[in-house]
């Protein structure tokens, strides 16, 4: 680990797998291992990520591999573009789960707390089954499989983006307690201005005033309208399947509340045709749910405002410059960030630093054990 580069020659498969391995344990980074031949299965599956090549030489590597590439030149498409995407793609999807499923778990918590633990449920149980399995669900596919910060061609010219994977910076720790931080503030919100704006006043033009049924309809709507916004918000490249993904999400939730409604009161129950009669033509359900759903995400609308504004990361003044038309071609923040991505880096010198400190504090654990032990 003293050396920039190491080149080794004539070597056998398996000792290329043992040089893969070494590199792994010692360095601490994510390795990728490239083959066209048999001799380099071993070397291919001993690494994080194999890259197979299909040649002259067989399939073998290709049937090993993760990944497979008709040529060797593709190798830089596959990491600068596909893996940049495939991180923040990751990324954004993982914090949107963890994001939704708390702002609707603590509604529920914070509803035990108002009701003195007695046991209620603030939602019917087809609610609770409909959340992840349609209502929230697809959306989320779209940014894991549609989601692009920038174009390919943004990414081949400035290969600087592809260090926010090596940073780790959509996925630290900072970025997940942040999103579990906004999962909090959004149902703590929803769930209080729902309680407060609904019970001391009259929900219908007969005076009857909301009871548990409609405060748990009217609050799993704005969560619905809520979480589906959020997703919107988090998207940088919208297609028309996201459109209908987001929306078509929504849309289905009055589907089903409709559908469900109407069914017989052996199946819903104590919703029994709470939308249809009771909620659904009042005007208080339709503006409560607005204002909630505005009030919920302004937060995070803040935040990114102030970001992009005081504390942009490269992909923000890349996306700026790009799709206001201004500073494109020989403006000097374009030319700014290619000179950043053709900067050299300090990998291997970071890696080499990593791996003294790694042995170093490897001596200090085993004089440690020793001591200890006589």
């Amino acid at each position: 680990m003293n050396c920039d580069v190491v080149i080794c020659c004539r070597v056998s498969p398996k000792q290329k797998a043992s040089i893969t391995r070494m590199v792994k344990e010692h360095s601490g980074k994510t390795i990728l291992a490239i083959g066209d031949g048999a001799n380099d299965v071993g070397m291919i599956q001993e690494a994080d990520i194999g890259v197979g090549i299909s040649g002259m030489e067989g399939m073998q590597a290709v049937m090993a591999s993760d990944f497979s590439l008709p040529q060797f030149r593709f190798l830089e498409r596959l990491l600068i573009v596909h893996g940049h995407w495939c991180y923040r793609r990751i990324s954004k999807m993982i914090l949107y789960f963890v994001y939704k499923n708390v702002t609707l778990g603590l509604t529920l918590f914070y509803y035990n707390i108002f009701t003195g633990f007695s046991g209620q449920d603030l939602y019917d149980d087809w609610y609770m089954t409909m959340f992840n399995v349609l209502l929230t669900s697809l959306p989320v596919l779209s940014v894991g499989v549609l989601e692009q910060d920038v174009s390919s061609d943004v990414c081949l010219k400035f290969p600087a983006l592809y260090q926010q994977g090596q940073r780790n910076i959509c996925f630290g720790w900072k970025r997940i307690i942040g999103w579990i931080l906004n999962g909090i503030l959004t149902s703590l919100t929803i769930f209080l201005l729902n309680i407060y704006a609904l019970s001391p006043s009259a929900i219908t033009k007969h005076g009857y005033t909301a009871d548990m049924e409609h405060i748990g309809t009217i609050t799993y709507t704005s969560i619905i309208w809520t979480v589906n916004c959020q997703v919107a918000l988090m998207i940088s490249h919208f297609t028309f399947i996201s459109h209908i993904l987001i929306w078509g999400s929504i849309i289905c939730w009055y589907i089903f509340l409709y559908t469900y409604d109407i069914l017989p009161p052996t199946y819903p129950k104590i919703v029994f045709h709470v939308f249809t009669e009771q909620i659904g033509p009042e005007p208080a359900y339709w503006i409560v749910t607005l204002i909630v759903v505005i009030v919920s995400l302004l937060p995070y609308f803040i935040h990114i405002v102030i970001q992009r504004s005081f504390f942009p990361m490269d992909d923000h003044i890349i996306q700026e410059m790009k799709y206001s038309g201004t500073d494109v071609s020989d403006g000097p923040m374009w030319l700014r960030e290619q000179e950043r991505s053709k900067q050299m880096t300090q990998v291997g010198y970071s890696a080499r630093v990593d791996a003294k400190i790694r042995h170093l504090q490897e001596q200090m654990h085993r004089k440690r054990k020793s001591f200890y032990s006589s």
